[in-house]
C-alpha cells in the first residue's frame, strides 16, 4: 500500500494545451512548428486561458504565476514578467520561472507543492512550452525532425480534506557527466550572441548526442526508478498511468527497461514529437481530455532533461 504520511494536499484544478499552427511529416512522424507571426507567448497564453477556464477560475484568482520553461523568451525580465503582461498587467501577482530544460513542468509542481500545501499560495498557474524550432539544425537530421513547438498549462490548487488528490512523493537527480550531450552553447553569458561568425555558427544552434544520452540513461535510469518506487513504498502494479517526458523515439526501448509495460504509459512520440517543456503537461492535458486518466487515480511524471537531469513525481490525480 502507498504510505500516506507526507502527501502534500494539492490537486490540479484545470489543465490547457496548445499546438503551432504549422504541420510537418517525417514519414510516419507529425510535427508542429510556429507559423509566420505566432510565437510560443501565443500559445502559452491560449494554454493558460484554457487551463483557467477548466478550473472555473480567473487570473485575478492566481496567487502566482510560473513559467516552467526551457527556453527565454528574451534575455531579461524572466519569462513569467512577459506573461504576466499579456494576461496580468495591472495586478500584483508574482511571476517567477523554473528552468530544469524538459522537465520544468515536473520541477515546476514539485516545488509549488510544497508552497501551496504549507499556505503560502492557494492558486497557482503553471505554464509550460518552447519554440524547439528556433535553433533546430537543418543538419542534424536526429534532432531536427524531432521537436515540435506547443505550450500547456495548469491550475495547482490545495485539496480539501475530503479529496484524495495530492503529491505522494518526489525526486530530482542532476547527472553532470550528460551535462555536454544536450545544448545550445552560444546565445548567453559564456558566449553572447555579438560573439557569432561564420565559424562558430553551430554553437548557436541545438547540438543532441543522442547516442550518449540513451548510454547514459540506460546505465543509471532503471536504478534511479527502482530506488523512487522503494522508498516511495508502492509497485508498479499500482500506478494507474505513467506519463513520460516524450524525448525520442528511444521511449518504446527505454520503458520496458524500467519496468513499465507498453499498456502502461503514454508515448505520442510519433503524434507530436518532442515539445520540450511541454511534452509531460500536454501528455497529461490530453490524457485527461481522452478519459484516459480521472480524479483518484496515480499517475507518475517522470522524465530526463539537458543536465542530465531526471524526475520522478508520483500524484495522486
Amino acid at each position: 500500500m502507498i504510505r500516506e504520511r507526507g502527501v502534500k494536499k494539492v490537486r490540479i484544478a484545470g489543465m490547457g494545451r496548445a499546438l503551432a499552427g504549422r504541420k510537418l511529416y517525417f514519414g510516419d512522424q507529425v510535427r508542429y512548428r510556429l507559423l509566420p507571426g505566432q510565437t510560443i507567448l501565443d500559445l502559452g497564453v491560449e494554454a493558460a486561458y484554457q487551463a483557467l477556464r477548466n478550473a472555473g477560475m480567473k487570473i485575478e484568482d492566481m496567487d502566482c504565476i510560473v513559467c516552467a520553461m526551457a527556453t527565454p523568451l528574451q534575455a531579461i525580465p524572466c519569462n513569467a514578467a512577459l506573461f504576466h503582461e499579456r494576461m496580468a498587467k495591472g495586478l500584483s501577482i508574482p511571476a517567477i520561472d523554473i528552468n530544469t530544460t524538459c522537465t520544468s513542468f515536473i520541477s515546476a509542481v514539485d516545488i509549488f507543492s510544497c508552497l501551496v500545501d504549507i499556505g503560502r499560495y492557494e492558486h497557482v498557474l503553471i505554464l509550460s512550452g518552447d519554440t524547439a524550432s528556433a535553433a533546430l539544425n537543418s543538419g542534424q537530421k536526429e534532432s531536427y525532425e524531432l521537436f515540435s513547438d506547443g505550450a500547456a498549462a495548469c491550475v495547482l490548487t490545495r485539496a480539501g480534506e475530503n479529496d484524495s488528490s495530492g503529491i505522494l512523493y518526489s525526486r530530482q537527480e542532476t547527472w553532470s557527466e550528460g551535462v555536454h550531450d544536450t545544448e545550445i552553447r552560444g546565445g548567453c553569458g559564456m558566449m553572447p550572441v555579438f560573439c557569432m561568425d561564420e565559424g562558430n555558427r553551430e554553437d548557436y544552434y541545438f547540438d543532441m548526442k543522442g547516442h550518449r544520452i540513451l548510454k547514459l540513461c540506460a546505465r543509471r535510469l532503471p536504478k534511479f526508478v527502482d530506488r523512487c518506487l522503494k522508498e516511495a513504498q508502492i509497485s508498479r502494479e499500482e500506478i494507474h498511468l505513467v506519463i513520460p517526458h516524450q524525448a525520442s523515439r528511444a521511449l518504446g526501448v527505454i520503458m520496458p527497461k524500467l519496468g513499465f509495460s507498453k499498456d502502461k504509459y503514454i508515448d505520442r512520440v510519433a503524434q507530436y514529437g518532442n515539445m520540450v517543456s511541454a511534452s509531460v503537461p500536454f501528455a497529461l492535458c490530453e490524457a485527461e481530455e481522452m478519459g484516459w486518466v480521472k480524479h483518484g487515480d496515480l499517475v507518475l511524471l517522470m522524465g530526463t532533461a539537458a543536465g542530465l537531469t531526471v524526475n520522478f513525481l508520483l500524484m495522486r490525480f
